[in-house]
């Protein structure tokens, strides 16, 4: 055989696997990029793509088409939009929501338009399973073990100011899988000052939630930047709620809260340790030198004010 021919035949296989792996990849953020880009989401919810930045959230994430995802909180489904039909043909997406039961009517309406909304379109929201999140009693969001990512978008505060962030860490922690992801953004509050307990200003620290993710058994993994916004100043009249889109103050200063943008946010995602092998408490002398990322520093305890 010609020594050239043989030299590309032999070439082409290693050459081969690299180009099917970037292919894919193409494929699957196309696959996001056509459910954030679809027809079914309105102007409006588009609009706020340039502050929530769904495809670099959910790709930090790491949150891949054929995965069992756990959506917390989902709100109005602005986050539902993007990952029902990304997930729909070889996927699973729950979403966990208000219980029908709750007794505050702005929860009822809540959970009353998203219903809605899933029901309008099924062809894009048919294989959604609903769940209920209603802590300390209602807090089965999937079976136990079965997800692959929970992600969870702005909903700390509103856990801490009804003190329910401890019970729903811990079922987040519960239904991912050893080796599962948990995604939170948060509106993030200033890291000098010490947090309320209440988060009644809509902000939260940092520190506060890798700690309650510690406290549920969590190990911090890393945070990006994707979500920040350095205009946030967070000390308006009406918190997190001055800014848009709520724009509490209403016409009030209106063009100052609009030329800010929606509030700057922390982007953070955990893991799910695996199980400890018989070998991870035999001395390391035993095992030689093993690698380990190299993670900042953690806060041990939840700071509360008085």
């Amino acid at each position: 055989m010609n020594k050239t021919l043989l030299a590309l035949t032999v070439t082409i296989p290693f050459l081969t696997a690299p180009l099917l792996t970037a292919a894919a990849e193409k494929t699957e953020l196309n696959a996001l990029q056509k459910a954030i880009n679809g027809k079914h989401r309105s102007a409006e919810h588009k609009h706020r793509d340039q502050y929530r930045h769904p495809e670099q959230t959910l790709a930090f994430f790491d949150v891949k088409e054929d995965m069992t995802v756990v959506e917390i909180s989902p709100g109005e489904g602005w986050y539902t939009e993007i990952l029902a039909p990304y997930l729909r043909d070889k996927g699973k997406l729950y979403a966990a929501h208000f219980s029908n039961d709750n007794p505050e009517p702005y929860f009822k309406k809540s959970l009353s338009d998203f219903l809605d909304k899933i029901h309008k379109q099924p062809k894009l929201y048919d294989k959604v399973e609903i769940t209920v999140l209603q802590p300390p009693k209602e807090v089965q969001i999937a079976p136990d073990g079965s997800a692959d990512r929970v992600v969870t978008f702005r909903n700390v505060h509103n856990w801490m100011k009804n003190d329910q962030a401890t019970s729903v860490f811990s079922a987040m922690f519960k239904t991912l899988k050893p080796g599962g992801i948990l995604g939170v953004v948060e509106h993030r509050g200033a890291s000098i000052k010490q947090q309320d307990p209440k988060a009644l200003s809509g902000y939260v620290s940092e520190d506060y939630v890798i700690a309650l993710a510690r406290n549920a058994g969590f190990e911090f993994l890393a945070k990006s930047e994707i979500n920040a916004n350095p205009k946030d100043t967070k000390n308006y009249p009406e918190g997190v709620w001055t800014l848009p889109p709520t724009l509490r103050l209403k016409d009030k200063d209106k063009a100052k809260y609009l030329a800010i943008g929606e509030s700057d946010r922390m982007t953070i995602k955990f893991i799910k340790p695996q199980p400890k092998s018989l070998a991870s408490f035999l001395p390391s002398q035993l095992l030689g030198s093993i690698d380990r990322a190299d993670l900042p520093d953690i806060p041990a305890v939840i700071h509360n004010s008085k």
